[in-house]
């Protein structure tokens, strides 16, 4: 009798206990997410400097074959990525300070027309009336507009002065991790047990962590290369002043997913309403890039990447909103690299494999309910 009461008590003890841990666990990941969001500042710079070492480590190694040391080698990557960056922003800066300098009186043209269109649509009275209203509504816009111009400047301004100093120290912490990347691997190889298997099943896993993420970024800047010149030239034929600018610009916004298209078509749909077009002439910029988007994410996307680097849609979808609502924009852009480098830490884990088929998109059909709840139905016996 005594044990048979004591298998209960041992039962419940031990579901308390795992009870407990689980919610130890919750609470681990609850506090991990906030401390990610205060933290920002700081690992932010870090994580992109760490993403791009990934993917440009290869370059340097190549380079270090060919008898250019790691150091001059990682020199000449960093000094040809910032030399691009910096003449394509010295050339779009003029044309993108005159989009900017317009924007506060378009947008004030623009909600003034949908007042005005709204107004219609409920029907008012008299044009008279109609007038006065429009009037009364674009005033406070103005003033609105007007009012909050101090601060809004002050607030570019702050973050523009966060944004230097975060570049700045991803830009060095990148040189540093480009120069030492042999030292820090044998390190990180060295700290390891002696097991020749493990040591083996780290280094090859980090290797195809490099070539998933250079193959990637590789891919994914031809294919928004492709997309900035499309668009550049429907907007040079649409009549769209400065159509390289509007290219750059949807290339670049175009390596974050969901969120980078439609801001672009936002402002195309903005830039629109500053030419001289009439009605819905005004959205042909956005529509045009619209369907240069559906063609991309649809057809051009899916056949250069491949299955090897496809991602599961919704994954992609869940990252992107926690790492835009823990990190913003610099988070959004890097949800998938960072979702490409769990997949393959969980592909080289027996007990992670499962989270890594959520993860990987395939073209398998699935199969159907009735035969996965029903019974297994054995192979037809063969007469004998």
């Amino acid at each position: 009798m005594q044990q048979e009461a004591r298998v209960p008590v041992e039962r419940l003890t031990s579901w308390i206990v795992m009870r407990n841990a689980w919610a130890i666990r919750g609470l681990f990941f609850i506090a991990l997410l906030f401390l990610l969001q205060e933290a920002r500042p700081v690992l932010v710079p870090v994580v992109i400097a760490l993403m791009l070492a990934f993917v440009l480590t290869p370059v340097v190694r190549r380079l270090r074959r060919h008898g250019i040391p790691e150091a001059l080698g990682a020199a000449l990557l960093v000094g040809a990525l910032l030399g691009t960056g910096g003449t394509v922003a010295a050339l779009l800066a003029e044309p993108a300070a005159q989009w900017w300098e317009r924007a506060p009186r378009t947008l004030a043209i623009v909600l003034s027309r949908v007042d005005r269109w709204r107004g219609e649509f409920l029907g008012q009275r008299s044009g008279s009336g109609r007038t006065a209203s429009t009037q009364e509504a674009s005033d406070p816009v103005k003033a609105r507009l007007a009012s909050e111009g101090v601060a809004l400047t002050g607030s570019l301004l702050t973050e523009g002065a966060r944004f230097t100093l975060s570049a700045a120290s991803m830009v060095i912490l990148l040189y540093f991790l480009l120069a030492s990347e042999h030292w820090l691997l044998s390190r990180c190889i060295e700290v390891l047990p002696e097991k020749p298997r493990l040591r083996a099943l780290v280094l090859g896993g980090l290797r195809a962590l490099q070539r998933d993420l250079s193959r990637y970024v590789l891919t994914l800047s031809l294919i928004n290369l492709g997309v900035g010149l499309a668009t550049a030239l429907a907007m040079g034929a649409l009549a769209l002043p400065n159509p390289g600018l509007w290219g750059v610009a949807a290339a670049l916004l175009n390596f974050i997913p969901y969120i980078g298209p439609w801001g672009t078509a936002a402002a195309l749909a903005l830039a629109g309403a500053m030419t001289d077009a009439q009605g819905l002439q005004q959205l042909l910029p956005a529509g045009a890039f619209l369907s240069i988007h559906a063609i991309e994410s649809n057809l051009l996307s899916p056949w250069l990447i491949g299955s090897r680097l496809a991602i599961n849609p919704l994954s992609i979808f869940l990252s992107v909103l926690l790492w835009a609502w823990l990190w913003g924009l610099a988070g959004a852009l890097i949800a998938v690299p960072l979702l490409i480098s769990l997949r393959c830490i969980c592909r080289r884990n027996r007990k992670l494999r499962v989270i890594a088929l959520y993860l990987s998109a395939s073209n398998r059909p699935c199969a159907s309910l009735r035969s996965l709840l029903g019974p297994r139905r054995s192979s037809p016996a063969v007469p004998g």
